[in-house]
Parts: structure tokens; C-alpha cells; sequence
């Protein structure tokens, strides 16, 4: 679904990213884990389409990021962390905003809408004000946005900031039912834990790959018995704490 190829960025004289070789496969959960300034956002920025690489080749879904940047983003889904919605409108209406911008009919993207109102419960929540919802809900609300076109490819970026752990677990159940049903999902995430849910786990430090793979195979290598104390080993206590 993803591959790099000696992918760099550069901003001036500062290197973000460092020759970074990535594959990641279809209906994988793949995650990306490091501190501030590690690379993660630049990395992500750039397999979206949004960041042109200095050098190196990115391909997503059989299809060249920088000859094809719009092609790429029609395919994708993506998700921020602060749950880019309209507070002022109600939830049905974000909903129907968003398939504006992805370009879709809200008659073509009903049937999948429904599907995903049910699958997260937010029927009962749609004619309220987003700005009122609890922040549980407004991060599944995010999600279904991000998914209205019904993207083969979706992009997370620290998506369980600011909710709480019960909403955390619940969110993770969901991310692993999108893998099931043959989606893509890359994870940015700094907790620790969250890591261990995904299928491999890629570990940056100051734009390279430190290490990349099963976090269970990854604890056993290293011998440590949590991502926490892996990452500690990996990238320093320092940078842990960043």
C-alpha cells in the first residue's frame, strides 16, 4: 500500500527526515512512534501528499506522491489530533460538509455514512452542536468524517489526545475493525501502550529509522518487557520525555 524509497526532507540546512526506506502493507496497522522533532509529522505530511520531498520516491495505493499529489489525497482519509470539525455545526452537518470537500455526492455516501453512524453510535448525537459533544464522540464524529469516501488508506495523527482512557480502548476496538475490513492505518501516537496494538511499530530519532517491526518480536530482540522501556533504550531517556 506504502513504499519510500531513500525518502529525504530537508528545511535548509535542517534534515527532518533521513533516508527513510518504508513498505507497509494493505489492512496493516502501522505505527509511527517518537519524540518531538523525531521526523513522525514531516514523514506523515509527506506520504499525504501535503510536503514535498526533498528527495527519494513515495508511493501510496500504486501511485507516485509527487507526480500524483490530488489522485493520492482522494484515496486517503486523515484524522488530526485537535478533530478538525466546525464546532457551530451540528454533527449531520459536518458530515455533509466533508463530503463536499472529498468531492462526493451526499447521496453516494449515504449508505456508508449510515454503516459508520451505527458501527460508532452516533445517531443520537448528530443533531447536536459539535461543539457540544463529549470529546469521545467528537473523535469518532472526526473519524467518520475522515471517512465518508470510504478510503482504502487512512492516516491518524495522535488520535487519542485529550480523551480519556475508557475512549482510548474504545477507539483502538474501532481502528482494529477498519484493519478487518481490508483498511490501511497508520498511527502517530506517543503513548507507549498504544503502540503495542499495532501490527509493526516504526521507532524514529531525529528523521531515521531506529528500528521498525512487531512490537512483540521488537521487546523480544531487545529483551525488555514493555514499548516503554524499548523506546528508553532506543531513543534515551531524554528524548522520552520529550
Amino acid at each position: 500500500m506504502i513504499e519510500t524509497i531513500n525518502l529525504n526532507r530537508k528545511f535548509g540546512s535542517f534534515t527532518a527526515v533521513d533516508n527513510l526506506n518504508l513498505k507497509i502493507d494493505k489492512a496493516e496497522i502501522f505505527g509511527f512512534l517518537g519524540a518531538n522533532g523525531a521526523g513522525k509529522t514531516t514523514t506523515l505530511r509527506m506520504l499525504c501528499g501535503l510536503l514535498t520531498p526533498t528527495s527519494g520516491t513515495i508511493t501510496v495505493n500504486g501511485l507516485n506522491v509527487v507526480k500524483n499529489p490530488e489522485a493520492v489525497k482522494r484515496s486517503l482519509g486523515y484524522m488530526s489530533q485537535k478533530f478538525s470539525l466546525y464546532g457551530d455545526l451540528r454533527g449531520i452537518e459536518n458530515l455533509q460538509f466533508y463530503t463536499g470537500i472529498y468531492g462526493i455526492s451526499w447521496t453516494a455516501a449515504k449508505t456508508n455514512i449510515k454503516s459508520l453512524i451505527s458501527q460508532f453510535d452516533l445517531d443520537k448525537y448528530l443533531k447536536l452542536k459539535t461543539s457540544e459533544l463529549p470529546m469521545g464522540y467528537k473523535q469518532r464524529l472526526s473519524l467518520v468524517c475522515a471517512l465518508v469516501h470510504n478510503p482504502p488508506l487512512v492516516f491518524l495523527d495522535e488520535p487519542t489526545s485529550g480523551v480519556d482512557p475508557k475512549a482510548r480502548r474504545e477507539f483502538w476496538q474501532v481502528i482494529n475493525e477498519l484493519a478487518y475490513r481490508g483498511k490501511t492505518v497508520i498511527v502517530s501516537t506517543h503513548f507507549m501502550d498504544e503502540a503495542e496494538y499495532c501490527n509493526r511499530v516504526l521507532i524514529m530519532q531525529a528523521g531515521r529509522e531506529e528500528v521498525c517491526g512487531n512490537p512483540l518480536q521488537l521487546k523480544q530482540s531487545h529483551r525488555v518487557a514493555t514499548m516503554q522501556q524499548l523506546f528508553l533504550k532506543i531513543a534515551g531517556a531524554d528524548n522520552a520525555q520529550s
